[in-house]
């Protein structure tokens, strides 16, 4: 299978190459992506094809559940050099719908460290519990808690110290929420979206 994916990578390199023949050397000059995008690793999620993007214009962290933890120096690290390094100024918080962590974190049975990683979608679950209460079918619920779980993601995203500081020096940064469709491949805004101005009125900034 190893063979398979290098062949794979070749073929596609050649059929880049022909049809852009400097494409790769200027790649490799440079990176100067517009957006920075938080999402889930689910395999069926990636970044680059769903947004119709070209590599080098999205710079991505995935993690189970695209969960904002406070704690994560990997997702705090990449933040801070999409910000301060790459002067991106359009961060996005993407989940999707059938996600397998939020069923995990559903479910009442034990998922080993999982269980760890998805305990603030379970502390989610808790707080809107009346809201999601009222959906008869499991799986429309858990497709609104992964809605809920993209929105406190935006939440917790402009709340760290790295997105204050940007906006206190003027920085122009927007952090928004989408979730994506397996079913039919599209992107859906979730209306969240905090920037500068409205960081400054909910007292982020």
């Amino acid at each position: 299978m190893l063979n398979d994916l290098l062949r794979g990578n070749v073929a596609w390199s050649a059929e880049r190459h022909a049809k852009e023949p400097g494409y790769f050397a200027r790649l490799a000059t440079r990176q100067t992506p517009e957006f920075f995008w938080i999402g889930c690793s689910d395999s069926r999620v990636p970044a680059n094809v769903i947004a119709g993007l070209d590599p080098g214009e999205v710079f991505v962290h995935r993690n189970v559940a695209n969960v904002i933890h406070s704690s994560d120096m990997n997702m705090l690290s990449a933040l801070e050099f999409a910000v301060e390094a790459l002067n991106i100024r359009e961060i996005i918080v993407c989940g999707h719908y059938g996600c397998g962590g939020v069923r995990a974190a559903t479910e009442d049975m034990p998922h080993g460290l999982a269980d760890h990683w998805l305990e603030p979608i379970r502390r989610l679950a808790r707080r809107y519990a009346d809201q999601l209460s009222v959906i008869e079918d499991v799986e429309t619920r858990r497709d609104r808690l992964s809605e809920l779980n993209v929105i406190e993601g935006v939440a917790r995203v402009a709340e760290t110290p790295i997105l204050r500081d940007a906006w206190r020096r003027g920085d122009p940064v927007k952090v928004h929420g989408l979730i994506y469709g397996l079913r039919d491949g599209l992107l859906r805004n979730l209306d969240c979206t905090i920037s500068r101005e409205a960081a400054q009125l909910e007292g982020f900034a």
